[in-house]
């Protein structure tokens, strides 16, 4: 059975903003690669989820209502390195019971834990600007996107030749590279992300979208978080 389309799913709600797991599903859909990851309802949910995904995993606070989960009830929106069925319980219930107290609908998010090692991480995002229309940007991402801003801009849509050259205008292109002894990640596989994400805010009604971290490694890329606001209907 197919998976519904995110973003119908959440015009049907009445919605603008997409939960983690929609936003996946969108990039999925577009051929960028995602993390494995599954939306429990209760903490038993969480915890069977935990054990099929493959421990370590990380929880997260899933609702349309949060989008900057890191910073959510004082930090329970999003656990990291949870290695035992009683970790996985703790976080689940405190998500949920966080999220009761605020009034919220919400589930827990079970994904697995990439190691952040294994490559760059980097944002590709795409905007649709009242002056240009579509845009997509990629940059250095994660705890780096506001410390070095390090960003650069096309109008979308792109091609693959156009999304090579954004790249390498980074400042951070050295790292992709293999700088300093780092495996080189796979730009060919990251070029295609970026097409792909600009052939969604072009194609959809989307005013924002923000993928950060994309882990840019030797194998592929893996959108680790994503963000996805609709323009209003």
């Amino acid at each position: 059975m197919s998976e519904p389309d995110p973003v119908a799913a959440a015009r049907a709600d009445g919605r603008t903003t997409l939960t983690e797991a929609e936003g996946k599903r969108l990039l999925a859909s577009a051929g960028v690669g995602t993390t494995t990851f599954r939306v429990c309802a209760d903490a038993d949910a969480a915890v069977d989820a935990a054990a099929a995904v493959g421990f370590p995993v990380v929880a997260k606070v899933s609702s349309p209502a949060v989008t900057h989960k890191s910073d959510w009830a004082d930090g329970a929106g999003v656990v990291v390195g949870l290695d035992s069925p009683g970790a996985v319980r703790e976080a689940a219930e405190r998500i949920l019971d966080a999220a009761a107290e605020r009034g919220i609908p919400a589930a827990v998010l079970i994904e697995e834990a990439v190691p952040l090692d294994r490559g760059t991480e980097v944002i590709v995002g795409g905007v649709r600007d009242p002056s240009f229309g579509p845009v997509v940007l990629t940059g250095l991402g994660g705890v780096f996107t506001e410390i070095f801003e390090d960003t650069s801009h096309r109008i979308a849509p792109i091609d693959r030749a156009e999304a090579r050259s954004a790249i390498e205008d980074l400042r951070a292109a050295p790292l992709l590279r293999g700088a300093r002894g780092r495996d080189p990640a796979d730009v060919d596989a990251l070029a295609a992300a970026v097409v792909a994400v600009g052939d969604l805010v072009t194609d959809h009604p989307i005013a924002e979208l923000d993928v950060n971290p994309l882990l840019a490694t030797p194998d592929g890329v893996v959108a680790l978080d994503a963000l996805v606001v609709l323009e209003d209907a």
